[in-house]
C-alpha cells in the first residue's frame, strides 16, 4: 500500500485524482489533503479518505475547517507553513497540484523527503526549473509527470536510447479560439476563455489554453523533464485531443501516446507508477472519432507560444518573469480588468522591462517571481501596454 498526498485537492486535478484513490482503497491510504480556503470540499474529502491531516493555506479559513472536522479523527492545520509540512510527511507519492507558482514551496518541501513527485504544478519547473532538478537529484526523489502532455512523453521515451531522439512533439488542442479571427478576439469574455472544448480544467489554466500560454509553458517543462534541447522541442494544434504528444526518433519512427481527454489517465500513470492500475476513463474507440486533425499553430493569433518559446532560448530568469506575469495578466484578466488580447500584451512587456540575473536558488527565484508580478501589475494600469495590442 502507497502512501498519498494531494496538495490542491479540490482544484481538477486534485478531485481527479482523489476519485481514483476512492476507487482504490486497498492501494492507497491518503496521509494529507491541502487546499486553499474550500473548507467543505477539503472537509468531505479529507473524511470519505479518511486522510491523517488536513490543511488549508488560508489560515482564515481554518476556524471553519477545524469546526468541519471535530469528531471525525481528522487533524487540521492551516497556513502557507502547515501546507509544506504537509507536503513532507514523506509520503511514498505527492501529486503536486496546486495552481502557480504558490506550489513551488510545497514542491521542494516534498522533493526534500525523497519520495515521489507526481507533478501537476507546470509552473515549478518553468519557474525554477534547474532549481528543482538539482533538489531532485540531492534527494534522489522521482519525478514524473502528470500533464497529458508530459505523461505522453515519459510514456513513449525510451531511457535507452534517449540519444537517439530527433524531436518532441507536443499536442495542443487550439483551446475554444483556435478557428476565431484575431479582430474578433478583444471582445472575448472570462466565461468564454474558460469554456475548453475537451478538458475540464481550472478557470486559470483553461485560460491558459485559450492563449495557448500553457503550451509555452509545457515547451519549457519539457525541457527540464526530458534529456531534449529547446530546438527538438515542437508544438502541432491536434484538435480532438486524442494524441497526446509524440517521441520522433532518428529512424524515421514515430511514438504515440493515444487516449481519451480524461486527467484521470495521466494521474494513474504517476500513481501507479512502474505498474498500471485501472482507471474508469472511456476506452478509445477510433472508429467514432473517425479523424485525427492537424496543423501549425498560428503564431498571429497565439503570441503566447512565441514569448514563452523565446524565454525557453534565453534561459537564466526568462521562464520565471514569464510565468510570473502571465499568472498577474490573467488574474487581471479572469476579473474583467483587461481584455483577453492583452493578456500578451503585459507579459511581454514586463519581458522587456525586467532582465536579472539567473536565480539559483529557491529564495532568488520567488524575488524574481516577487518583482516581475509587480512589473506586471504596473503594466496592467499603464495604457501604453494596452496600446501595443492594436
Amino acid at each position: 500500500m502507497r502512501t498519498v498526498t494531494v496538495l490542491g485537492a479540490t482544484g481538477s486535478v486534485g478531485t481527479s485524482t482523489l476519485d481514483l484513490l476512492e476507487r482504490a482503497p486497498e492501494q492507497f491510504r491518503v496521509l494529507a489533503l491541502t487546499a486553499n480556503c474550500d473548507v467543505e470540499r477539503l472537509a468531505a474529502a479529507a473524511v470519505r479518505t479518511r486522510a491523517a491531516r488536513a490543511v488549508v493555506a488560508d489560515e482564515t479559513c481554518l476556524p471553519a475547517l477545524r469546526e468541519r472536522l471535530a469528531g471525525s479523527g481528522v487533524a487540521a492545520a492551516g497556513g502557507a507553513k502547515a501546507v509544506c509540512e504537509a507536503a513532507a510527511m514523506g509520503a511514498d507519492v505527492t501529486v503536486a497540484a496546486i495552481v502557480g507558482c504558490a506550489g513551488l514551496t510545497p514542491v521542494m518541501a516534498a522533493v526534500g523527503q525523497g519520495g515521489i513527485i507526481a507533478l501537476a504544478n507546470k509552473e515549478s519547473l518553468v519557474s525554477a526549473g534547474e532549481v528543482v532538478t538539482a533538489a531532485v537529484a540531492r534527494h534522489g526523489a522521482t519525478l514524473l509527470p502528470v500533464d497529458s502532455e508530459h505523461s505522453a512523453i515519459f510514456q513513449c521515451l525510451d531511457p535507452r536510447h534517449t540519444k537517439r531522439v530527433r524531436r518532441i512533439v507536443l499536442t495542443a488542442s487550439g483551446g475554444p479560439f483556435r478557428d476565431r479571427p484575431r479582430e474578433a478576439m478583444a471582445a472575448i469574455t472570462p466565461a468564454e476563455a474558460v469554456a475548453h472544448p475537451n478538458w475540464s480544467m481550472g478557470a486559470k489554466i483553461s485560460v491558459d489554453s485559450a492563449t495557448m500560454m500553457n503550451k509555452g509553458l509545457e515547451l519549457i517543462e519539457a525541457f527540464h523533464l526530458f534529456p531534449v534541447a529547446p530546438d527538438q522541442l515542437d508544438v502541432v494544434v491536434h484538435r480532438q485531443s486524442v494524441i497526446h504528444s509524440m517521441v520522433d526518433y532518428v529512424d524515421g519512427s514515430t511514438i504515440a501516446q493515444l487516449g481519451t481527454p480524461d486527467m484521470r489517465t495521466p494521474i494513474a500513470v504517476a500513481l501507479a507508477w512502474p505498474d498500471r492500475m485501472e482507471t474508469p476513463g472511456a476506452p478509445l474507440d477510433l472508429a467514432t472519432v473517425g479523424r485525427l486533425d492537424f496543423e501549425a499553430p498560428d503564431p498571429i493569433r497565439f503570441p503566447a507560444l512565441r514569448l514563452a518559446r523565446h524565454a525557453l532560448e534565453a534561459g537564466g530568469a526568462r521562464p520565471a518573469i514569464l510565468n510570473a506575469a502571465n499568472e498577474i495578466a490573467v488574474a487581471a484578466f479572469l476579473a474583467g480588468r483587461i481584455g483577453f488580447l492583452e493578456i500578451a500584451a503585459i507579459v511581454e512587456d514586463t519581458l522587456e522591462r525586467f532582465d536579472p540575473a539567473a536565480p539559483d536558488t529557491l529564495d532568488a527565484v520567488l524575488e524574481v517571481d516577487a518583482e516581475a508580478r509587480a512589473i506586471a501589475s504596473a503594466g496592467i494600469r499603464d495604457e501604453r501596454v494596452k496600446d501595443r495590442v492594436f
